[in-house]
């Protein structure tokens, strides 16, 4: 038997599609909390799909080198994976609906990764309203 951990995040959770991507940007609602912004998009539950499938890009033209690109990137995903179960999973689970969210980071320079997540918070916190608003 598999046990496997309730913070993990799986490849299923991750939004890997060029189709989902581009329905994401095209269709979806876009919030900001600075020095992020989360670009949601909200979709009836289908059997067997995770709840919510995540994305994160950092730019190029706002971060030059891959190293800091790579830590933020790193600092995002942990903000993310340690507060989607209690502030976005159990929410939508009760309105019946999923969702593609994509985080884009927006500053010019690196930030510590208690403002990242006290921002990663608060951008959960309206795509669970927005659920919760939908029904």
């Amino acid at each position: 038997m598999v046990n496997i951990h309730p913070l993990r995040l799986t490849k299923a959770e991750k939004l890997c599609s060029r189709t989902a991507v581009n329905a994401l940007f095209s269709d979806g609602h876009s919030a900001i909390a600075y020095p992020l912004r989360a670009v949601y998009r909200l979709m009836p539950s289908e059997e067997g799909a995770p709840l919510c499938r995540m994305l994160i890009t950092i730019p190029k033209k706002k971060m030059r080198h891959a190293v800091d690109r790579v830590l933020l990137r790193r600092r995002v995903r942990e903000a993310y994976r340690l507060r989607r179960n209690d502030l976005l999973l159990a929410p939508i689970e009760n309105c019946g609906c999923r969702v593609d969210v994509a985080f884009v980071f927006l500053a010019n320079r690196k930030a510590p990764y208690e403002l990242l997540e006290k921002k990663m918070a608060e951008l959960l916190q309206r795509i669970a309203r927005q659920a919760n608003s939908c029904v």
